[in-house]
């Protein structure tokens, strides 16, 4: 039995491992793609790529009779699902947008913006308890996003590409809230319905705007990047959870972002300032930071767990 239990973390561990590793695959790749597809018709097509593949993965899944156990989306969902599709139309619009304009390295590292986004959020909204920890994180991660952020130090000059992948964490922060609400809902439900419609929606806006439909090999291509950096991520990031729990798990996937760095100085082997390798050191300490809070906050839970079971158990 204890040898089961450690080969399950085992696995969930390595889910957990991968699910970063194919996230942190989207912005240096992507920013490949963006010399042949328009940064809105980019976002389209990764999302569309996500939500797809794991509809085919689903209906596969059905015809050899597995059959998903989880509590489907209702009417009374709409709302959140509503807000969770425009934010994530309107977040990886930004975010390519911002990525023709700056760097992959850079852009990588700003993506963990989403985790003061997300807390702040929660914190204004939801009124969520906010550890010493975490906002010392929060503060550290905010300061190595303005050193990111800014094209000239001397002269406090910003820049434009930064800020955009700035407001699409903001939005991945508001859209991370509204999924909240739905946790109590089919994962791989929510996932393949924000990838559709989101992937439509913006389809939508780059077709209103004029932008070019790319070649065959192109699209096919980005689908392809789109099921497994942001599908298959998050699929796998579902599966970890079941025995790993979210803390952890969150603490694995906090790697993405630096695993994005180190490919796109591989790629890319971009020339970064002064600047960018102080944010870097920032970044790392404020992850540092939240996996701590995170995994402490996943003891006590547990702790709390099993002093209820005990005390439930009969003398």
């Amino acid at each position: 039995m204890e040898q089961d239990t450690r080969m399950k973390v085992l696995k969930a561990t390595g889910l957990a491992i991968a699910a970063a590793a194919l996230y942190a695959l989207s912005t240096p790749f992507s920013k490949i793609l963006l010399d042949g597809v328009s940064p809105t018709m980019m976002a389209s097509l990764l999302y569309l790529g996500a939500g797809i593949g794991l509809l085919l993965v689903t209906c596969a899944g059905r015809a050899i009779g597995h059959h998903s156990h989880e509590a489907p989306l209702d009417r009374s969902d709409l709302p959140y699902t509503m807000a969770m599709i425009v934010l994530d139309i309107a977040a990886p619009i930004l975010l390519m947008t911002g990525l023709t304009m700056t760097s992959s390295a850079t852009t990588s590292l700003l993506n963990n913006f989403e985790i003061v986004a997300t807390t702040v959020i929660a914190l204004m909204v939801f009124r969520e308890n906010v550890s010493k920890t975490l906002w010392t994180a929060i503060l550290l991660v905010t300061v190595s996003s303005i050193l990111l952020s800014v094209d000239d130090i001397s002269g406090f000059v910003l820049s434009p590409g930064a800020l955009l992948v700035l407001g699409a964490c903001f939005c991945w922060g508001i859209e991370n809230n509204c999924t909240r609400k739905l946790s109590e809902k089919d994962p791989i439900q929510i996932t393949t319905v924000k990838g559709i419609f989101s992937g439509l929606g913006s389809m939508i806006v780059a077709l209103y705007l004029g932008n070019p439909i790319p070649g065959i090999a192109l699209i096919c291509i980005t689908l392809v990047l789109g099921f497994l950096s942001y599908g298959l991520s998050i699929s796998s990031y579902i599966r970890a959870q079941r025995d790993l729990g979210a803390s952890r798990v969150s603490a694995y996937y906090s790697l993405a972002p630096f695993i994005g760095v180190a490919i796109a100085f591989v790629l890319f082997k971009e020339s970064l300032g002064w600047s960018f390798w102080i944010a870097l050191m920032l970044m790392i300490a404020g992850t540092a930071l939240v996996t701590m809070d995170a995994l402490k906050a996943d003891d006590t839970v547990h702790d709390n767990d099993r002093k209820d079971g005990a005390e439930a158990e009969p003398e």
